[in-house]
């Protein structure tokens, strides 16, 4: 917790200015009922005009000053609030940005959502009502019991009887605030969750027609949220009538005992009335607490998710530091597999194992294989994305690991299963590839992936905004701005992930041939055998494992699973045709 509110510390000016401003209104705030006392005592008791006259004009003009200062005050505690929200917010952003995938899978994507908005916002409206009010509840309650007591000690002694234990009081409530708010926010990230994957879902929500199923989903999630906020709620309002009940016997025992006092001549009317207004305002500061334990419990709660984030210190950017050679470069793209085993993490069965093989610079290699024998998760390590268990990917003769992450990926074009696009124009979306690419390399890009033609019959052709995710693009439009996408970085070493599986035959065929332009190393993970075909190479996996490896001929002759593999593609084909 201390480590997101270090991150005050570039606005100490601005919070000493705020607190300065605070103090005096609370100054002012704790100096009235003395002047109050003596309007009563050498004004109205006396029936001297002048003194009331002397004390009201000093008391107005304190309370201009207080309000003066209140202004500026709320100025410069939004500023400190504001400017601290900004800057956890961008921090926690790119933190997230430095996270490897083993980092990701701890972290629901909604949960990081909600901390860099609902939990960030926690943070900032405390920071806020902080410098505005509520440093003045406690502060109030101090010097209200210490100016009582140079009112008059022995009437007094009431409040410095009864302050202390409801202290402890509130600081059980906040304890136990604490944990409740922590809860609620965890269920807030099971709503935002639910609801993002509706939202994200919503073509296949229509079409299996899931409303119900989906609606009964977030009632429950919504639900859950609902009772756990309830259930805090309900524990922190508990103190408002506790508090006004200790407090009101306070005042009615300083009344009480005032009384006789005043009879017996031990103290005058004035300061008993200065003794239960400041009473009084103790009291209205402690009903501000109900409103401070509900603020601070969740900003607490906040504070440790965010903290959650901001400590972990296993990313990319810090995983074996002192091997990697910033100088390094991807010089000819040759890849070579050296007994490569991989489990994910939290997971003891590998998906890899014991692979071995090279991918020569300028080779095409297509990698074959049922669903689940690791073609993807091979292409994850090439950029870093996993670190393998065991063996090593050694590239240009230098171990992977050796490379700086970000340098490494900046020289890889790879277009993943799932394509992704951003909501944007056309040319944006293939120059996310490489920003600094021209109209003419986006073009380029475009020929060579067969979209171009596409793009220009597009209503305003590569400046055509895209609904969010390509919603007004086919599936193999997306696929081919993928490519283009990958393809713009002119990259020593291209991963396409199964990206021609939306192709006709022709146009992937095109594309194929364009690809000779590029001088790279080229890996394909295909389910087709007419992309196969076209590689120098093809590795066939099977539950992880390398079971054979050669050419279109040599496999036809060698394996008995690719054998399997062409003749059923070969008969969908004929079935096809007729």
């Amino acid at each position: 917790m201390s480590n997101v509110f270090s991150f005050l510390r570039p606005y100490k000016f601005p919070v000493f200015i705020a607190l300065t401003l605070m103090l005096i209104e609370l100054t002012v705030e704790l100096i009235h009922p003395l002047l109050l006392a003596k309007i009563i005592d050498d004004g109205i008791m006396q029936e001297d005009l002048a003194a009331i006259t002397r004390w009201g004009a000093l008391m107005i003009g304190m309370s201009l000053l207080a309000f003066v200062s209140g202004v500026i005050n709320s100025f410069y505690a939004a500023h400190v609030s504001q400017s601290t929200g900004f800057d956890l917010r961008s921090n926690l952003y790119k933190r997230i940005q430095t996270f490897s995938f083993t980092q990701l899978q701890r972290f629901q994507t909604s949960s990081l959502i909600t901390r860099l908005t609902n939990d960030v916002t926690q943070i900032q409206n405390t920071i806020f009502m902080s410098l505005r009010i509520m440093l003045r509840a406690p502060l109030l309650i101090i010097g209200g019991t210490i100016m009582a007591l140079f009112v008059n000690a022995k009437i007094a002694l009431i409040l410095v009887f009864m302050i202390p234990l409801i202290v402890l009081f509130l600081i059980w409530m906040m304890k136990k605030g604490g944990s409740l708010f922590s809860l609620v926010q965890a269920k807030l990230d099971g709503v935002n969750h639910v609801m993002r994957e509706n939202l994200t879902a919503m073509r296949l929500v229509k079409v299996f027609v899931r409303h119900n199923y989906e609606g009964k989903r977030f009632k429950k999630s919504n639900e859950a949220l609902m009772e756990k906020t309830v259930s805090a709620l309900r524990l922190m309002e508990v103190a408002m009538p506790i508090l006004l009940l200790l407090m009101n016997v306070g005042i009615m025992a300083i009344l009480w005992f005032g009384s006789f006092e005043v009879n017996s001549g031990g103290a005058k009317v004035g300061e008993i009335v200065a003794i239960v207004n400041y009473a009084t305002r103790i009291t209205s500061a402690l009903t501000v607490f109900s409103m401070i334990i509900i603020v601070f419990s969740r900003a607490k709660a906040s504070a440790e998710r965010i903290a959650d984030v901001l400590d972990d210190d296993k990313s990319e950017m810090n995983i074996v530091k002192e091997r990697q050679d910033p100088s390094l470069k991807i010089v000819g793209g040759e890849i070579k597999f050296d007994h490569v085993s991989f489990h994910y993490p939290d997971m003891k069965m590998n998906v890899l194992n014991d692979l071995s093989f090279t991918a020569n610079q300028g080779e095409t290699l297509a990698i074959l294989g049922a669903t689940g024998s690791g073609k993807s998760t091979l292409f994850q390590l090439i950029p870093k994305l996993y670190e393998v268990s065991e063996g090593q990917i050694v590239l240009d003769g230098n171990n992977i690991k050796t490379f700086e992450p970000e340098h490494l990926r900046r020289q890889i074009g790879y277009v993943p299963q799932e394509f992704f696009l951003i909501s944007g124009t056309v040319k944006e979306n293939i120059q996310w590839g490489h920003d600094e690419a021209t109209l003419d390399e986006v073009i380029e890009a475009a020929k060579h992936a067969q979209i171009h033609d596409v793009i220009e019959s597009l209503p305003n052709q590569y400046e055509t905004k895209l609904g969010q995710k390509g919603v007004n693009l086919s599936g193999g439009q997306k696929q081919r701005l993928s490519i283009a996408r990958a393809l713009i970085r002119k990259p020593k070493v291209l991963l396409l992930d199964d990206s021609t599986s939306a192709l006709d035959v022709k146009t992937e065929a095109e594309f194929l041939k364009a690809l000779k332009n590029y001088t790279c190393t080229t890996l394909i993970v295909t389910q087709k055998l007419s992309t196969a075909m076209n590689a120098d190479k093809i590795i066939l996996l099977d539950d992880g494992q390398k079971v054979a490896e050669g050419n279109h001929e040599q496999l036809l002759q060698q394996s008995h699973l690719y054998q399997q593999i062409h003749q059923s593609q070969m008969r969908e084909e004929v079935f096809q045709d007729v």
